[in-house]
């Protein structure tokens, strides 16, 4: 299936969850992360339960720090 990752075209199988692109990305376990699908952020306790559906818009947000 086809899904938005940031705005870019991503390849999925079916059936893949927001952990797995937390996976692919190497973003589980680490703190000051959000993901959003289609404007709505999921909980990181939620992300293996977030079944993602063709067409679905991802966006991965990290936090920052400066100074």
């Amino acid at each position: 299936m086809e899904i938005m990752v940031n705005g870019q075209p991503q390849s999925m199988a079916a059936g893949s969850t927001v952990a797995d692109i937390a996976e692919a990305r190497e973003l589980v376990g680490k703190g000051g992360v959000a993901i959003a699908v289609n404007g709505a952020v999921v909980r990181q306790a939620d992300w293996p339960r977030k079944r993602l559906e063709e067409g679905d818009k991802v966006v991965i947000l990290t936090a920052v720090q400066g100074g």
